[in-house]
């Protein structure tokens, strides 16, 4: 059975929330100008076997917009306490990532396992381009379309023709408008990046990237695997920074496998 959630955050608003399925938890987290439909072609299966909750992060999809200052790791304990999870598989993608990265810092009792898609790090720097300049001025922007077309260009490498193109152009046109609508500045980073910690991280984690996502994805990807104890790293044909729409089937290979991978760190980590 699957059910949806208005869930109370700090400061006012809800975060909307979709739960399916029975097994261990199991939250997905998107990336920015996304929302929960990065997750349509994965949900479902992951649904069969864990209890799989995603949601639109504050300001995104079917969330209310931000207005006052916020995190998005509270918002994150907040969907894992409505939903009771003492503890859960996180899967984040891009900001997602990130977001869950950070959790698993301030809360590693409430992280079971963690996978890591196309993620960005707090405190990597990334080098100058005029594609990424361009990319970071439309999002410091009010214009919807402008924002639309900057994400569009530079993470949807792989264009119309790909499969999933379907989803991604009108949910990136969507939340770009909700974008430009919102205030800026509200979401707080973490009080300490997450790129000088990474050793810290005790939760088994698996990084996952497309091999025709941005090049410097491509780099913190192998900066988290190097840096993360025990990490493994998978490159995924034919996929870009969308990746769960671009190879889903890849990726539900990968996360429906990543219970044997959990169970035998656990045993390196007992022996």
């Amino acid at each position: 059975m699957t059910t949806t959630e208005l869930i109370p955050v700090a400061g006012g608003g809800h975060i909307w929330a979709e739960r399916a399925g029975d097994g261990p938890p199991l939250v997905l987290l998107h990336g920015s100008v996304h929302d929960s439909r990065l997750w349509n072609r994965v949900f479902p299966a992951l649904a069969q076997h864990h209890t799989v909750v995603r949601y639109d992060a504050r300001g995104h999809g079917r969330s209310t917009l931000p207005t006052a200052p916020f995190r998005y790791e509270d918002d994150l304990l907040a969907v894992l306490d409505r939903f009771g999870f003492q503890a859960a598989e996180l899967v984040g993608l891009s900001m997602g990532g990130e977001v869950a990265l950070d959790f698993t810092l301030q809360h590693p009792e409430r992280v079971h396992a963690l996978t890591l898609i196309a993620a960005s790090v707090g405190g990597h720097e990334w080098p100058q381009s005029p594609p990424m300049d361009a990319y970071v001025a439309a999002l410091r922007g009010s214009d919807a379309c402008r924002i639309a077309e900057a994400e569009l260009t530079l993470w949807a490498s792989l264009g119309d023709r790909a499969p999933g193109f379907d989803v991604i152009e009108p949910m990136v046109r969507e939340n770009a408008e909700r974008r430009a609508a919102a205030e800026n500045g509200h979401a707080l980073d973490p009080d300490e990046d997450a790129v000088g910690r990474l050793d810290r991280i005790e939760a088994p984690t698996m990084v996952v990237v497309g091999d025709h996502d941005h090049p410097e994805i491509s780099v913190i990807a192998r900066r988290l695997a190097d840096g993360i104890p025990g990490a493994r790293l998978t490159v995924v044909a034919d996929a870009d920074h969308y990746l769960p729409l671009r190879a889903p089937e890849r990726l539900l290979e990968l996360l429906l496998g990543s219970h044997v991978f959990v169970d035998r760190h656990r045993v390196r980590s007992r022996g």
